[in-house]
């Protein structure tokens, strides 16, 4: 899987212009260090916010130009920063960076992490200016090694240019900024989650309200964004809200640009960072080249194993969450997977749900109880032993869990794509249900109530 953001057989010139995330990355792959980074104008954008801005300012700033939330949710990241506490004898304030990228088909923190570090070094101090908060943590998924070795490199050499830690840039303001790798769960992704994980809990998520603006880590206002959130921020506050919001297609209500990419039997699976607004067709055919000779495309997912499937003639969607909404499902974290024809639907949806099922954090019953059900009958219908009712059990469990359902939003992003894949292959999963004279006795079966 390349990790790149060049467009069209690499045909695309990257720009500070168009290109706000990735313009500085190098052509060979390695990491930009400081002294690179700082030669391509990195933490100008810093300076700025330091000098010239006010810290309300720099809130409103990126609430004027309508950049969301990048890590699936699509919250309003100045709407967020909004909500912590204005009171000024609260002087223990956090900024978490959820790095924890463990969506299947989801890499382009990652990309980020590994290459460019100090440009979310650069988004979070920018952040914490604007929070006020003293104290930041990169909550790091623990697979990303070479993520956590530069980014650790990349801290050090902030703090010796001054850059972090006491009397930042002359201005009395103090920051600083820890790597800290998580053991490997899938509900770290939940903001709440998270904190719990970081205070050394088990990693369940927590009750909202209190939001983690009133009561976060440690009890104290907490606020927690994704790495690519954190990266658009320094291209805001340097080029301005009007510059940044043209970047975006028309028709698009997303603003600014986004990493998107495909994977699966495409020609040319990759990153790529593109207009708010693109087409799925675009995505997959100028960039994504295809599908590979001899295999054709079945269906596809806009954003991560979390969001339903789509079929090929979705694919002229707009790429942002409203565009996405129109052909029935979400935009996620804007990588893509393409299912090619020799997939069978049935096995697809049984391994992403033995996924889910394992990395749920049991605190709820119908994500505790409701996701291993759904794998027992896949796994049934995929062996061909699928008894008559199970197609309807299953999605009765889609309704059980799905949003407002559950504690948190596990569940039903899980069944989001098996309902989806039932709704546009459901004679798939009837060819594994056996002929009734092999059906278990119905007091065998698992009883649904209101199935």
């Amino acid at each position: 899987m390349t990790l790149t953001s060049f467009g069209p057989a690499n045909r695309i010139k990257r720009s500070a212009e168009t290109h706000p995330l990735t313009w500085r990355l190098r052509d060979d792959g390695e990491a930009v260090w400081l002294d690179e980074y700082q030669a391509k104008n990195g933490y100008a954008a810093a300076r700025k916010a330091f000098a010239d801005m006010a810290q309300d300012d720099i809130v409103q700033t990126v609430k004027d130009a309508g950049l969301k939330g990048r890590g699936g949710a699509g919250f309003p990241t100045g709407v967020k920063w909004g909500l912590m506490p204005k009171d000024e004898s609260i002087n223990i304030r956090y900024l978490l960076c959820n790095a924890d990228e463990m969506e299947p088909n989801t890499w382009k923190d990652r990309m980020l992490m590994e290459q460019l570090p100090h440009l979310l070094i650069e988004g979070m101090l920018i952040s914490a200016r604007a929070l006020k908060t003293y104290r930041g943590y990169i909550f790091l998924r623990g697979e990303y090694t070479t993520a956590a070795k530069h980014l650790n490199r990349a801290v050090e050499e902030a703090k010796a240019a001054g850059l972090l830690g006491k009397n930042i840039l002359g201005s009395g303001f103090d920051f600083e900024l820890f790597v800290h790798t998580g053991a490997g769960r899938y509900i770290c992704g939940e903001e709440t989650a998270l904190i719990n994980s970081l205070e050394g809990r088990r990693a369940n998520p927590r009750s909202k309200p209190p939001f983690p603006a009133a009561v976060g880590v440690w009890g104290k206002p907490t606020c927690v964004n994704n790495v690519e959130t954190l990266c658009n921020v320094p291209a805001i506050i340097a080029d301005g809200v009007d510059w940044y919001k043209s970047l975006a297609r028309e028709g698009s209500e997303d603003m600014g640009t986004k990493l998107m990419g495909f994977s699966g039997k495409v020609k040319n699976p990759g990153l790529w960072e593109l207009p708010f607004g693109v087409t799925g067709r675009e995505l997959f055919e100028d960039y994504a080249g295809g599908m590979r000779d001899g295999f054709k495309l079945k269906a596809w997912q806009p954003g991560g194993a979390g969001t339903g499937f789509l079929l090929p003639e979705h694919l002229d969607a707009q790429m942002y969450a409203g565009g996405i909404a129109k052909v029935g499902t979400r935009m996620g974290t804007g990588l893509a997977m393409a299912v090619d024809d020799s997939v069978n639907m049935v096995s697809l949806l049984r391994n992403m749900e033995q996924f889910f099922a394992r990395e749920s954090c049991g605190f709820c019953t119908p994500c505790r109880d409701g996701l291993p059900w759904s794998v027992k009958l896949l796994m049934a219908i995929e062996n061909g032993e699928g008894q008559p009712g199970d197609i309807e059990t299953l999605l009765g469990l889609v309704g059980f869990l799905g949003p407002g359902k559950t504690f948190c939003a596990h569940a039903p992003g899980a069944v989001e794509p098996l309902g989806s894949a039932i709704k546009y292959f459901r004679h798939e999963f009837e060819a594994g249900i056996a002929p009734v004279s092999a059906a278990v006795p119905p007091l065998a079966r698992p009883i649904v109530v209101g199935a």
